[in-house]
């Protein structure tokens, strides 16, 4: 077995790495209630991979705590073998993110083949998992940006970035999502002529690779080529103003719009008008902190910008059919997972 590259980043030379015999093979952990989306970028950009190199060399098995069957977050199936903590091992294991992820299922096996020096990739919410699990973090991590801002909330993490993808002594944490892509095209263009790399950019309808040190977009006013600059802006203002709510002609002065076109805007492109935009925004942020965090209610009312927890309460059963104490009880909150 090959040992797996480091992500691509400026320093990395374009002489294409040697593979072995048996090519690379990648080893996808799922858990009940896995990522879809996370584990379709993976397998797509491994098949067109194989459809472009002339010896097809990547290959990919699924693993599991729980082998069998197991169930995306949306019913997709998969078989999945075992995965014995020191056993079998493939030259890259990426455990998927998901919505009942334990890491207590694959830490074991992380740590062996660590010591083995192959690789592991953790995304999104396995990431986060890892983070939350480690006691002493060595070397930089990440995770998706949702939950950068919730670790933010509950500890102290000094290694925490925001790029896309970090690798600390093999164990790679990354955003997942819509950049597992990237991240698996940085895996693989260590083996790939750099032709061939633009070539799997291009089936994928990429318009730009990134690299693991761009920066996550972290906010909607981040996505600049969705909305007008009025938009953007006033968005921007709303998400910088969650925990101290300002009044729109507050905003509509900053944002050096009126009142009349930011309604008209807000209407034309969300249907909605802009005072319940705000307010979405906030109720989001507050449900985040309820499901994600131990902070007491009436600190995540405040930091939500509502004046009390029972007006968070109301909104949050207004949006979501249950109030913030509901969606306590019903999502426990691990700090730690040993």
């Amino acid at each position: 077995m090959s040992q797996c590259p480091k992500i691509i980043n400026e320093a990395d030379q374009t002489v294409q790495t040697p593979l072995g015999e048996a090519g690379l093979i990648f080893e996808l952990f799922v858990e009940t209630g896995f990522d879809e989306f996370e584990l379709s970028g993976i397998t797509r950009t491994l098949s067109l991979a194989n459809a472009i190199h002339p010896d097809a060399p990547f290959s990919w098995r699924f693993t599991s705590n729980n082998p069998g069957m197991v169930s995306s977050a949306n019913d997709l199936i998969v078989r999945a073998e075992p995965a014995i903590p020191d056993y079998g091992f493939s030259d890259v294991m990426i455990v998927i993110g998901g919505t009942q992820i334990d890491p207590t299922a694959w830490l074991a096996r992380l740590r062996a083949m660590q010591r083995k020096g192959l690789s592991v990739v953790l995304l999104s919410d396995a990431a986060t998992a890892y983070i939350k699990s480690s006691q002493r973090l060595e070397g930089r991590v990440t995770t998706h940006w949702r939950d950068i801002e919730m670790l933010s909330e509950i500890g102290y993490y000094p290694n925490l970035s925001s790029r896309l993808s970090e690798n600390s002594s093999g164990v790679i944490t990354a955003a997942g999502v819509g950049a597992t892509t990237d991240l698996i095209i940085g895996l693989l263009a260590p083996y790939l002529t750099a032709p061939t790399v633009a070539e799997l950019g291009h089936r994928l309808v990429l318009n730009t690779l990134r690299k693991n040190t761009a920066e996550q977009p972290k906010k909607i006013s981040d996505s600049a080529s969705l909305f007008d600059h009025r938009i953007r802006d006033v968005i921007s203002i709303m998400e910088n103003n969650i925990s101290e709510p300002l009044p729109m002609t507050d905003i509509t002065k900053q944002a050096s719009v009126s009142t009349r076109q930011l309604e008209r805007v807000f209407r034309d492109v969300f249907d909605e008008s802009p005072a319940r935009f705000y307010k979405v925004l906030r109720i989001k942020h507050a449900r985040s902190l309820v499901e994600e965090t131990l902070l007491p209610l009436v600190e995540v009312a405040l930091a939500s910008g509502f004046g009390s927890t029972s007006t968070m309460s109301a909104a949050l059963r207004s949006e979501y059919g249950v109030t913030a104490h509901q969606m306590r009880q019903r999502k426990k909150v691990r700090l730690l997972e040993f």
